[in-house]
């Protein structure tokens, strides 16, 4: 009698052989990258950046929690296929919010007449942020 693998969801090294496991990597880089560019701006207004600053730490911290699980296979039981899912849309809906949060708050800083360097400089990254977001 040969055995079958019931394995739901990738473990170990295999984690890097699946398609939706191979977005592991985009999402390391991307949210380092969002939180990265608008910790090194001012935050300001407070309440918008403040909450985009927390959904690229969130993110990134469980983004990374969850990597390590997958990597030392301990999603092997019935209710971890319902649980990526759940993440990863809770995941994109929070990253969409802090996307348009982001994008205006920089239209808002777009329409301010005074570019100066530091200020044209601030403005880029936010820009570069909403792009990352």
């Amino acid at each position: 009698m040969a055995s079958t693998s019931t394995d739901l969801l990738p473990r170990g090294c295999q984690i890097f052989t699946s398609v939706p496991d191979l977005f592991f990597i985009p999402e390391f880089v991307f949210g380092g990258l969002v939180w990265i560019l608008v910790a090194s701006t001012l935050v300001v207004p407070d309440n918008p950046l403040g909450w985009v600053m927390f959904v690229s730490v969130f993110c990134f911290v469980m983004t990374t929690l969850w990597f390590f699980i997958f990597a030392c296979g301990a999603n092997q039981g019935g209710i971890w296929p319902a649980l990526d899912v759940f993440y990863h849309f809770i995941a994109v809906v929070m990253y969409l919010s802090a996307s348009v949060a982001l994008a205006q708050v920089t239209l808002s800083l777009g329409s301010v007449q005074l570019f100066t360097p530091s200020f044209l400089k601030m403005y880029r990254l936010d820009i570069a942020a909403v792009l990352a977001t």
